[in-house]
């Protein structure tokens, strides 16, 4: 699948509407958008943007069942299922990239003097955001100089000048780590700014494969079938053959520049709104699209939108993935919610075996590679919830769960910076969490006695509803 298959699926299924009428790249389409993915609507495609012969696809990720569909699964599963799905497919063997000598991409080719990154229909957001957001469904491919590995990552990627684009590589990241290696060189880092391809390169970041030595072995491995690479014509690196566009250039590890303000997934804006961070900047060198190449972008802002179950997702699965890594026993579902920007909180459902299970998950959770980042809140229930069942959840805090027996609270944890419930003038890479404990304890011998349906009378109550005329 490339997101050209994507899209003709999405409308095939009726989860995609095209608008025909011209909307301006300035405020206009990322509002539609908004308006759309806040009622759970179809994901968009902007055929006429004002000054542009291209077209813009939003949404990509605005619900469940396009997020099934891009895994090529069943459209009725929830998220919970899904994933289970995901973590089975990350668990297989890894299914390496096959590279060819051309591709799509290679349709226009731009070099030198008439590279131009304004060239594509790029939106600003939101009023008070710093510019044009070429990136926000893009990924970014480098190769660490050590080891070879190719690193694919997501970033937004905001609109310096006609020949860059800031990149906002946050400290510590991988991304971080491999640039500083070049920095240590005395090398700029090649990079290439990819969007397009095969919609999963979007979660590659997110997700553990054993084995795998890039995000294309990922890929390959949720998709069950190789992708199709060519390398980029400066620097050699490897990019999808069928992807729209590439911005391919270098990195300087020491000339950072402003970027931001932006309209953040949490539904804020960070302290860049008050003071300028300079962030590390793409110096794109050459240029490549399709012909009539799709602009894929999401439209961020407060949850849920599409980014946030984009978020939800792949956290889901790469917490899951992290948990049977560590041989965490019990696990039944692991649910971020998107009401919490995709980040913040997270539901675990657990089979206890032992007395100190609950505490164990929520530890492993916190130690994770996926939990230690950002998570503020960890809530666990007894496995007779399903995690994404968020009013069973609530009842499980309501009736099993004892403030004083079951909330820890802990003082320190590793933070985003863009959380904005932590001070401009608080480390703002650092946290503190809270677990909440919504589990019958497994020692008791007395335990609550749950009220229960008549199984042999609910298996007649389903059989005869048509009879009933309920609906």
């Amino acid at each position: 699948m490339d997101l050209r298959d994507f899209v003709a699926l999405c409308e095939k299924e009726g989860e995609l509407k095209r608008v025909k009428a011209e909307v301006d790249w300035n405020l206009e389409i990322s509002h539609i958008a908004k308006v759309v993915e806040e009622k759970s609507g179809p994901a968009l495609l902007f055929e006429k943007v004002k000054g542009y012969s291209s077209p813009v696809l939003t949404g990509a990720f605005g619900t469940t069942k396009r997020l099934a569909m891009i895994l090529g699964k069943d459209p009725n599963m929830s998220m919970v299922e899904l994933t289970r799905e995901w973590v089975k497919l990350a668990v297989k063997g890894v299914i390496p990239a096959t590279e060819q000598k051309d591709g799509p991409i290679f349709e226009n080719v731009v070099t030198g003097d008439k590279v131009d990154t304004f060239a594509f229909p790029s939106p600003q957001f939101y009023e008070l955001d710093g510019g044009r957001y070429f990136g926000t469904a893009v990924f970014m491919v480098i190769q660490d100089p050590e080891t070879g590995n190719v690193n694919l990552g997501t970033y937004r990627m905001g609109i310096l000048d006609d020949k860059t684009v800031g990149v906002q590589i946050l400290k510590g990241k991988t991304a971080d780590r491999i640039m500083k290696k070049w920095g240590k060189q005395g090398k700029k880092m090649p990079a290439c700014a990819i969007i397009g391809g095969d919609p999963l390169h979007i979660f590659a970041g997110a997700a553990t494969v054993s084995g795998a030595k890039s995000g294309y072995d990922v890929v390959g491995s949720l998709r069950g079938e190789s992708v199709n690479i060519v390398k980029s014509k400066l620097f050699g690196l490897p990019i999808p053959a069928q992807a729209e566009i590439v911005l391919e250039g270098e990195i300087d590890p020491n000339n950072l520049r402003n970027e931001g303000p932006f309209g953040e997934y949490t539904g804020y804006y960070t302290e860049e709104l008050i003071k300028q961070i300079p962030k590390p900047a793409l110096e794109v060198k050459q240029v490549y699209y399709r012909n009539n190449p799709i602009l894929w972008e999401t439209s961020v802002g407060r949850p849920v939108g599409d980014q946030h179950m984009l978020y939800a997702f792949t956290r889901n699965a790469s917490l899951w993935v992290d948990l049977e890594n560590m041989k965490i026993p019990g696990i039944k579902s692991v649910y971020t919610l998107p009401e919490g920007s995709g980040r913040f909180i997270v539901v675990i459902s657990v089979q206890q075996m032992y007395p100190g299970h609950a505490d164990q998950v929520a530890a492993a959770v916190v130690a994770s590679n996926t939990g230690t980042y950002g998570t503020k809140m960890i809530i666990i229930v007894d496995d007779d919830i399903d995690a994404d069942d968020l009013p069973r959840v609530w009842w499980a805090l309501g009736t099993r769960f004892n403030p004083l027996r079951g909330t820890q609270i802990l003082n320190r944890g590793r933070s985003t910076p863009l959380d904005p419930a932590l001070a401009a003038d608080e480390e703002k890479l650092i946290t503190s969490r809270i677990i909440l404990d919504a589990t019958i304890p497994y020692e008791w011998k007395d335990k609550p006695t749950e009220i229960m349906l008549n199984q042999p009378m609910a298996d007649q109550v389903q059989a005869r509803w048509k009879e009933y005329g309920i609906d």
